[in-house]
């Protein structure tokens, strides 16, 4: 697999200047955390559901820790906790769409976390692509191609960002392809 990052520059001068950050991603990354986060030992807002558990669990592998809550159970302690947290130095993280949707939409929780705060909100989002495998002879045996996967930590200010370049929109079309389908 070969991997990229892409606008990650800001991310590391807010963290050479001893700022931290808000890191908010998609509810469907989740996983993709260590990836893409660049910082050390993160808090992330986790449901308290069962599969948080197992979410849960997996991230402290990775060294970051779980301020358990969403919008349907503890998510008031939980922004308290959140809230606590990134005034006192460390670094947030949240997938403002949440688990019940609607996908891709964010609601207004990481805003008041950030008004709370003080702290930048930098989007995280992640994008894979398939590559067909036959040329590296592993075809035949394996039904898994090998991806090229990006990931963004691009600071944007105001609501609208930079025109998708063709390579960007080739891309996300292909995504929205493959997840319809």
């Amino acid at each position: 697999m070969r991997y990229e990052t892409h606008g990650h520059e800001a991310v590391d001068t807010l963290y050479r200047e001893g700022r931290h950050i808000i890191l908010a991603f998609w509810h469907a990354q989740q996983l993709m955390i260590p990836f893409g986060y660049r910082g050390t030992g993160a808090h992330v807002l986790i449901s308290q559901h069962g599969d948080g558990e197992i979410i849960a669990r997996i991230i402290a592998r990775f060294g970051h820790e779980a301020v358990r809550g969403s919008s349907t159970r503890g998510g008031a302690s939980a922004l308290r906790a959140l809230i606590k947290l990134g005034r006192s130095g460390r670094d947030v993280v949240v997938t403002p769409d949440g688990p019940k949707g609607p996908r891709h939409i964010a609601k207004s929780g990481v805003i008041q976390l950030a008004k709370a705060t003080g702290l930048p909100i930098v989007p995280l989002a992640f994008a894979c692509s398939k590559k067909n495998s036959l040329r590296a002879g592993i075809g035949t045996w394996s039904r898994i191609h090998s991806p090229k996967v990006y990931s963004s930590t691009d600071i944007r200010s105001g609501s609208r960002g930079k025109p998708m370049t063709p390579h960007w929109r080739r891309l996300a079309w292909n995504l929205r392809r493959s997840s319809i389908g």
